[in-house]
């Protein structure tokens, strides 16, 4: 599947569930972890949970079904690997304190990508 199709069916899905401030970074020239990172916000542990669920359910709908959850037992972050696309999902506090956005904002030479 096309990275471009798969980024907005997570998007979309974020949106459809009520997600808070979905802000998608692109990663291709600033890391070889994934393509892009997309950030969003639930406003309760159990919605943080249902968001992803619900990206899974869509993923596997498109036969995507590598993917997976960590963060199950947190209360306030959760992350789902799609592969070469990372979602986070935080509770506003907890996103504000970790600030991705920010520390994703600078372009990093390609040379010194992480790993």
């Amino acid at each position: 599947m096309e990275i471009s199709k798969l980024k907005k069916i997570i998007e979309k899905t974020l949106d459809d569930n009520k997600a808070n401030n979905i802000v998608t970074i692109n990663l291709k020239k600033k890391s070889y972890i994934a393509d892009y990172m997309i950030i969003a916000s639930g406003s309760s542990s159990r919605h943080l949970q249902s968001l992803s669920e619900n990206i899974i359910i869509e993923l596997k709908k498109i036969g995507f079904n590598n993917c997976k959850i960590e963060g199950r037992d947190s209360k306030d972050w959760k992350l789902v690997d799609a592969i070469d696309i990372i979602v986070h999902l935080f509770h506003p506090e907890k996103r504000n304190f970790y600030d991705l956005e920010n520390m994703w904002s600078e372009d990093i030479p390609k040379e010194k990508a992480l790993i």
